[in-house]
């Protein structure tokens, strides 16, 4: 679509790898149609494209058609600007019989030449030569040029990436995951992929989807010798099987073999909770390393977030200023003091005094006033530790053994483990880690304790039989990091087709 120089340079803006084109010629052969241009490409090209040939291939946001002269907006979805496509009846071929299909939500491409642009905010405009209608759009179309509530996109979740909010939040979300790859292959850790069907209860908590192939008539079903219970050996695994709530517990045994390593992927949680910071499906990146304590893992996790927030805003600048102008005013300064700022650290039992000290002074202005050991804390006590009192991100350490998992070590006290919560303004806990229990009789005490059967985890606990080695790692909701980032109240907006108890929809 460039010159070989200015094409290089425009990528780089873009932030894309430079590209090398190897190109042959024919004698006598017809000019090549140029290629594809993104709409981000061109915008932030440098002045050495006007008068370029380009094509924009995209949906029509807008039109404005005064006759003889048109004005279309396209966006691609390569940025949250689209480019302004100028047709004429004089210079652009079929005028009439174009325009004449061309609405809001149609998709079209356009072939013309790079001009500066006549209007106020943009530098460059397309000068149409022709176009292409690629798929008409009828008035049905629910995606028209007024403001669309959050809630209402949700029902049309199929369509509203088409919108500038979940557009941005789609371009950030993936700028994030692809830090988050980055981050870990720069830090040396290898990636693992965890299984989706486990009969392990990461959690404890029992909250899990059962995966089965058994009938669905009820009487069809297998029972075992009283009657009264299937019989899942009779099922497609032998057993029972579910979802994964995590994958921390495989992850667990490729560090004890390759040092570092981490999971990003699904996992899923049957909790019947229609919160605004609860999904069904989620996405979780659990890094496991060996030879770590607790300290090893708030390091990391604070490098973690620094480095994949940092990138995701130098690669996508303008959907972050859509956020910081039209979402949340305070979120660039939040942002500003997480990347450049160290995170506050500070123990369970000063955290429980700092609140027991401020809720003191009314107690009415809090939901869950009582709070003392062994509480675990509300999403509002988290919010005033991060938002009031620290007013930066806050790892809370050796929480109360009682609240927490099986396989986070005990501390010497007796009375805590070696765990910790990453908090965060606006969200509450977006971190959740520990150091895993490497001691073997420990670890059958605890599981005995919370009611689960060695037999169960018995490729678990030979990992403690067989070269133990203190280990730790950490579990982050990735969607709850989207929405940190990108100022979205609602977490159902922070992934593409959510899940929660009543809605599978698309």
């Amino acid at each position: 679509a460039l010159s070989g120089g200015a094409r290089l340079g425009a990528r780089r803006l873009a932030g894309a790898a430079p590209r090398v084109a190897f190109m042959s010629t024919t004698v006598g052969a017809p000019a090549a149609a140029p290629r594809r241009t993104m709409v981000r490409t061109l915008l932030e090209s440098d002045e050495a494209i006007v008068s370029s040939p380009v094509l924009i291939k995209g949906w029509v946001r807008t039109v404005r058609d005064q006759k003889t002269l048109s004005f279309i907006n396209v966006n691609d979805g390569s940025s949250l600007e689209g480019v302004q496509i100028v047709a004429d009846a004089e210079g652009t071929a079929d005028y009439a019989a174009v325009m004449a299909r061309i609405g809001t939500g149609a998709a079209i491409a356009a072939t013309g030449t790079v001009a500066r642009s006549q209007g106020k905010g943009q530098l460059y405009e397309v000068q149409a030569s022709s176009i292409e209608v690629v798929g008409e759009c009828d008035d049905s179309f629910p995606l028209q040029k007024k403001r669309h509530s959050l809630e209402f996109l949700r029902s049309i979740a199929h369509l509203r990436a088409r919108t500038n909010t979940i557009g941005a939040i789609a371009r950030v979300r993936s700028a994030l995951a692809q830090a988050t790859h980055a981050f870990f292959a720069n830090e040396g850790f290898t990636y693992v992929q965890t299984p989706l069907i486990t009969a392990s209860d990461c959690e404890g908590a029992g909250e899990m989807f059962r995966v089965s192939t058994l009938p669905a008539q009820l009487s069809a079903m297998p029972r075992d010798e009283s009657g009264k219970e299937l019989d899942f050996s009779k099922d497609f695994f032998g057993k029972p099987a579910f979802l994964t709530v995590s994958g921390q517990l495989a992850a667990e045994t490729y560090a004890c073999a390759l040092g570092s390593v981490y999971t990003f992927g699904p996992t899923f949680r049957a909790e019947n909770s229609q919160t605004n910071r609860h999904l069904a499906e989620f996405h979780m990146i659990e890094p496991e390393i060996a030879f770590a304590d607790l300290f090893d893992v708030m390091d990391n996790a604070e490098r973690y977030v620094k480095y994949v927030v940092r990138e995701a805003r130098e690669r996508c600048p303008g959907d972050f200023a859509f956020f910081g102008s039209l979402v949340d005013k305070e979120l660039p300064a939040r942002l500003d003091v997480l990347v450049n700022e160290p995170f506050e650290r500070v123990p369970y039992t000063t955290a429980i005094e700092l609140l027991r000290a401020e809720i003191a002074k009314d107690p009415s202005k809090w939901e869950f006033p009582q709070v003392e050991f062994g509480t675990d804390l509300a999403s509002e006590h988290e919010r005033w530790l991060t938002e009031s009192h620290f007013r930066k991100p806050v790892f809370v350490y050796n929480y109360p053994r009682e609240i927490k998992s099986f396989y986070m070590r005990d501390n010497e006290d007796g009375k805590t483990v070696a765990a910790t919560d990453l908090l965060v303004p606006g969200i509450g806990e977006l971190i959740g880690g520990s150091q895993r229990e490497e001691r073997l009789e420990q670890l059958k005490l605890k599981m005995r304790e919370s009611g689960l059967k060695e037999e169960d985890y018995w490729w678990y606990l030979d990992l403690r039989r067989f070269g133990t080695v203190p280990h730790a790692g950490y579990g982050l909701g990735f969607e709850r990091l989207v929405c940190y980032v990108t100022a979205t109240a609602n977490i159902r907006d922070a992934i593409a087709f959510p899940r929660f108890p009543g809605g599978c929809e698309f």
